[in-house]
């Protein structure tokens, strides 16, 4: 049975909601795809997926910033594979004057594309979507032992990915 009395409380609810965590979801996006335009494409397509799985789904912020990393995960792979396709279609002195002309630091965001899913998950829930650790665990079905676990393991990653200098403010 529906949560909703009718199609008109279901349109106020999920309106309400939008207006609530739009702002929020398309920020987090925007932060990690570094791009306005793909961040609130990926912050739509996250809303119309719970917009189709409305009646069935309880907690819609978990399930929008959930279905926003996935769909982040696959703009990153898609960008792999265009920079895959360049890098084979240029020359290799063109690849040289390419790394000698860039800068030699390497943006957080770029570390924490490269972890491994099982670790990028949890960072992004916990550091960009400032999820709990309890709310982490539910939504990946993973302990909070584990999901802690993961986070320091992939803080550890990147410290050394930066250098060493990482802040334990979080």
């Amino acid at each position: 049975m529906s949560r909703f009395k009718d199609s008109g409380e279901k349109s106020r609810a999920a309106s309400d909601l939008f207006a609530d965590l739009y702002p929020g979801l398309a920020g987090w996006c925007r932060r990690l795809v570094d791009d306005d335009g793909t961040a609130h494409d990926i912050a739509s397509e996250a809303f119309t997926r719970l917009w189709g799985h409305w009646t069935a789904v309880r907690e819609p912020r978990g399930f929008l910033y959930v279905t926003a990393a996935n769909l982040v995960r696959d703009h990153w792979r898609k960008l792999d594979r265009e920079r895959r396709a360049l890098r084979e279609a240029t020359t290799e002195a063109a690849l040289a004057l390419n790394r000698d002309g860039a800068d030699a630091s390497v943006p957080v965001r770029m570390l924490v594309r490269s972890l491994p899913e099982r670790l990028r998950t949890p960072v992004l829930l916990y550091y960009y979507a400032d999820l709990p650790v309890r709310e982490i665990a539910r939504l990946t079905r993973r302990k909070e032992g584990t999901v802690k676990s993961d986070l320091h393991a992939a803080r550890e990653l990147l410290r050394a990915g930066l250098g060493g200098h990482l802040d334990h403010t979080h």
